[in-house]
């Protein structure tokens, strides 16, 4: 580790005395390039300085102790001030340690969020609808910007499927974590005989691409456009104004409808199918790493159960941690921070022992 952080150092002071050169200086892309480089390393570099500057101060206190004291008390001092700095400096290792973990590139991106009604019929659908309001409201609370991209309505109140874009700076960093099969056990409305039902739902979160980061080949989509069906006012479902892309070499399919215009709904449905295209390429990427699934929870499987929420019992339960929090209804509020601290902590604990 300290190898890594002598050659953070090495490089962040090299790239001071680049941007100190008149050739650099005059040239505001490079002197720009060269400041976001070393403004990433800044943290990085401040700790490992606060950490050589107490490894030095616990040093110097080391050998007073070796030399020996004749005062008891001063001596007793010394011992005191030798743990207060080793606590410290384990501390401030951890803190490195964490900081060296290969970021996602994908971090601070926005996020194309679907959720898809699964088993359970009408029950899934209006789980679906949970969902899809428990995290607007997570993003409420980040100051974030939601905005629906098609949805799929089940006709009373639910949804088949919905997609939608959250908006704002770290949106990926914290709701990768949500991608994969969240189960719900309630009694439904419709149910005279108070038995509990299971049903399911799936959720994918997709970090946000753009034009210049996914090249697709016009030639290899075709388009379809029809008339919208569902729930609308206005215009939205008496022109023909939906949009369907297939993407031939793949067979993936996004159809768009909720805007008014053919335009809207195809600029969309472009999002969605530059995400779900640079989803299929990075889970290609993972299976030729498959000894380091462990540490990758923030991908997840979409066939893998990460949570159930347990109505009776106000319960719910992570089970890739484990973790049980009985603040159902605070969580379907919009109140995730918990989990998602808990999956952090632990993704982060896994990557550390890869390194």
């Amino acid at each position: 580790m300290f190898n890594q952080l002598e050659t953070i150092l090495a490089h962040y002071n090299k790239l001071s005395d680049l941007m100190a050169q008149p050739e650099v200086v005059t040239d505001h892309n490079l002197l720009r390039k060269y400041g976001q480089e070393q403004s990433s390393l800044s943290k990085t570099v401040e700790l490992y300085k606060q950490y050589l500057q107490l490894k030095s101060e616990l040093e110097d206190v080391k050998s007073v102790l070796t030399s020996g004291l004749d005062d008891p008390e001063e001596q007793e001092l010394f011992k005191d001030e030798k743990q207060v700095l080793t606590e410290k400096l384990e501390e401030l290792s951890e803190k490195l340690r964490i900081l060296l973990i290969p970021k996602d590139p994908n971090d601070d991106r926005n996020v194309i969020v679907e959720i898809r009604a699964g088993a359970g019929g009408n029950e899934a659908g209006l789980f679906a609808a949970d969902l899809f309001r428990m995290y607007g409201r997570y993003a409420e609370k980040n100051h974030w910007k939601t905005s629906l991209l098609n949805s799929n309505e089940s006709g009373i109140g639910g949804f088949k499927e919905v997609i939608f874009k959250v908006a704002g700076k770290g949106a990926y960093s914290k709701l990768k974590y949500e991608s994969g099969v969240h189960r719900v056990q309630r009694v439904p409305d419709t149910e005279s005989s108070g038995r509990i039902h299971t049903s399911t739902a799936t959720v994918a979160v997709l970090p946000e691409m753009e034009d210049v980061e996914v090249e697709i080949d016009q030639n290899d989509i075709r388009l379809d456009i029809f008339r919208s069906s569902g729930p609308g006012g206005q215009s939205v479902n008496t022109t023909d104004s939906a949009i369907r892309l297939t993407h031939i070499p793949t067979g993936i399919t996004v159809s768009c409808q909720d805007e008014k215009s053919q335009l809207q709904n195809r600029i969309k449905a472009m999002t969605i199918l530059r995400a779900k295209l640079y989803d299929i390429e990075q889970r290609r990427l993972q299976a030729k790493q498959r000894d380091n699934r462990r540490s990758q929870i923030g991908t997840g499987d979409r066939s893998e159960k990460i949570r159930t929420y347990n109505f009776p019992q106000t319960r719910i339960t992570d089970h890739r941690v484990p973790y049980t929090s009985h603040r159902l209804s605070d969580v379907l509020d919009g109140e995730l921070n918990e989990f998602i601290e808990v999956l952090t902590s632990h993704d982060q604990t896994e990557k550390l022992k890869n390194l």
